[in-house]
């Protein structure tokens, strides 16, 4: 359910690409570090804006490097890294812990079990620190998957359960800024939410799995229907963005928000049309 928050690189400035770039470097190192090369594999472009987010929120010193990697061992790469990098790797283990156990609970992978073991004492600790988050994000994947066994298909219902987890992530401080990262969090949350269900639908539709748009499938306007959700999803993210004092990597950020975002749309988009066409 992640990989939707990305950039746009053909919008973005060289300089900035670099910069997003050396974000990312930086979560993955961090990952690494303190997870393994499990916790590394788990890396999300998603948990990358968050990090550069309140990074340019909160003004944090942030250290730079130049090194080689497994990945890159050819050519040296930046890293930029500071004290939200480790909270973006934090979440991110969180969020990969609890999709392992969702993938044995629904489908008894059991490499999704047996990664889920070998995250199970790192996430303990990470609980210990952000017991606020790990709670929420527990209670609302447990309410999710409630609303997905009982075939729930409203949809502002559902995604209301993902928006709210997110939301939860996106306060790293409970401060003055709270209330406003956690409105953009929310709808942010609940974009996600929507276009995952978005791309999946037809094969969800084919394996018989949950999908909570299969209930307006059959719409005569259900693509403009889903693109008008998406739409007021990002909408409300972006305004409630614009309030907040952001000057740092401000490009960055509002290249994700206003294109970066609608890539992986457009993508699903051409692998619709090719799929017709194909049929």
């Amino acid at each position: 359910m992640f990989g939707y928050v990305t950039v746009n690189k053909p919008e973005l400035k060289i300089k900035d690409f670099q910069t997003y770039q050396a974000y990312y470097c930086g979560l993955c190192k961090s990952l690494k570090r303190q997870y393994g090369i499990l916790g590394q594999m788990t890396l999300t472009y998603d948990m990358t804006f968050l990090v550069i987010l309140l990074t340019s929120l909160y003004e944090n010193r942030t250290d730079h490097e130049i090194r080689r990697c497994m990945v890159h061992p050819v050519k040296k790469r930046d890293i930029l890294v500071n004290e939200v990098t480790e909270y973006g790797a934090a979440m991110n283990i969180v969020l990969s812990y609890h999709h392992f156990l969702d993938d044995w609970q629904d489908e008894r992978k059991l490499s999704s079990v047996s990664a889920a073991a070998v995250l199970k004492r790192k996430y303990q600790e990470i609980e210990k620190s952000c017991q606020r988050q790990c709670r929420v994000i527990k209670d609302k994947l447990d309410q999710l998957y409630r609303f997905e066994k009982s075939n729930e298909n409203n949809m502002d219902l559902v995604s209301r359960c993902f928006g709210e987890l997110m939301a939860e992530i996106f306060v790293w401080k409970q401060d003055e800024w709270e209330p406003v990262l956690r409105r953009m969090g929310f709808f942010l949350g609940k974009f996600i939410y929507i276009l995952d269900a978005y791309h999946d639908l037809d094969m969800d539709r084919k394996k018989g799995n949950y999908n909570p748009l299969s209930a307006v499938k059959d719409r005569e306007d259900f693509e403009a229907y889903c693109r008008m959700l998406l739409e007021m999803m990002m909408t409300e993210a972006a305004k409630e963005f614009e309030k907040l004092p952001c000057i740092r990597d401000a490009e960055i950020l509002r290249n994700i928000l206003y294109a970066g975002v609608w890539s992986k749309y457009d993508k699903i988009q051409k692998e619709k049309i090719k799929i017709g066409k194909e049929e």
